[in-house]
């Protein structure tokens, strides 16, 4: 930044230098055309470029800038419907431009210029007031076309790119999920989100480095497998410095959901009208729903807390504890199932062995 100021900065002393040159020549020869010029031209020249040197950056590189970081908090939606608003207000004002070119001097100059502003003024504040059916209006052209692409190809075209967060990376279940297909779209990973994973698999600490080196592996497998569209994108949210913050308004802008596993990150997502896929809650779905009474094959794998009790898992990993199951520690059995409860941590599975009663008699 400080390198482009500068630029900018000598790139002013030379074109003010050079202005105040022809300036100061022109005006000294209109005052008195017996004077020298040149000493004037001189002193203009050093005058105008001193100002330019000072006033470059404030004339460019400064608004420049803040335009830039104004644009990048807006939404895309936001943009793109002040977009459509300028073009229609530019082309009222181009029709309404004809007829007062016929009007008498100074108007048929000034009032065409006059009109450019305040339709293509118009026309941004109109479509950002109206921006929910331009939004309506899009929304419907793009399902017909998209309608039409299936009914004539047969394709399925994805919808919309997907934020990636660092602990869905880190997790490694991304990669088997998206090889299903259950993601669609472009799965997305900010430049900043990468960096972040780069910085824990770097981290002194032993674990930390094992969990950030999982995740930049589990990145590697999402690349290299074509079926699975993934984009390392440099974009950023000047003005942020928590990863997360900037995940959010980066979603807000593009319009597009996270993905992710982090429970604070849902939260503050969710409260700021971002829609969130966590694939907690995707595990938490897709687990078998069982009822009092079914049966199912489990081995016991350790003790329960009670007396008497054991603990085995199913295939996705809910914990299934055995009444009196306590000897059967490291075998498969039938059980039966007494109860479901379904806790903050998951859902857990009472149990019986199935023929208790005939095993207790016997």
């Amino acid at each position: 930044m400080k390198t482009i100021v500068l630029i900018f900065r000598f790139l002013g002393l030379i074109l003010f230098g050079v202005a105040g040159f022809y300036f100061g020549d022109l005006l000294t020869g209109i005052i008195d055309p017996n004077l020298n010029t040149l000493p004037y031209a001189i002193g203009a020249t050093v005058i105008l470029a001193v100002v330019g040197f000072i006033a470059m950056p404030y004339i460019t590189v400064y608004p420049i800038n803040w335009l830039r970081s104004y644009l990048s908090k807006l939404s895309g939606q936001m943009l793109i419907s002040a977009l459509v608003g300028l073009v229609i207000g530019l082309i009222i004002a181009a029709l309404f431009s004809i007829p007062i070119a016929l009007l008498p001097t100074p108007f048929n100059s000034i009032l065409p210029f006059v009109a450019v502003l305040v339709f293509g003024y118009l026309g941004v504040a109109i479509a950002i007031g109206r921006q929910g059916d331009i939004r309506e209006v899009f929304n419907l052209t793009r399902k017909g076309q998209r309608s039409a692409a299936q009914s004539g190809s047969g394709k399925w075209q994805p919808e919309k790119s997907i934020l990636i967060d660092t602990s869905v990376i880190i997790d490694g279940r991304i990669a088997d999920i998206a090889r299903t297909g259950f993601v669609p779209g472009n799965l997305i990973i900010p430049r900043f989100v990468l960096n972040e994973l780069q910085y824990i698999a770097d981290s002194a600490e032993s674990l930390r480095r094992q969990r950030g080196r999982r995740g930049m592996e589990v990145l590697s497998e999402l690349q290299k497998d074509r079926t699975i569209t993934t984009t390392i994108a440099d974009i950023d949210v000047e003005g942020v410095r928590e990863v997360d913050e900037k995940l959010v308004m980066l979603a807000r802008q593009m319009q597009a959901p996270i993905l992710t596993n982090d429970f604070n990150l849902n939260r503050v997502a969710e409260l700021q009208g971002v829609k969130v896929l966590n694939i907690n809650e995707l595990a938490n779905a897709v687990k078998s729903i069982l009822l009092p009474g079914e049966t199912l094959p489990v081995k016991v794998i350790q003790e329960g807390k009670e007396i008497g009790q054991g603990v085995g898992y199913l295939d996705d990993g809910t914990m299934v504890v055995v009444e009196d199951g306590r000897e059967f520690i490291g075998k498969d059995i039938e059980v039966s199932v007494t109860k479901v409860l379904q806790t903050a941590a998951g859902r857990m599975i009472f149990s019986k062995p199935e023929g208790s009663s005939n095993h207790k008699n016997n």
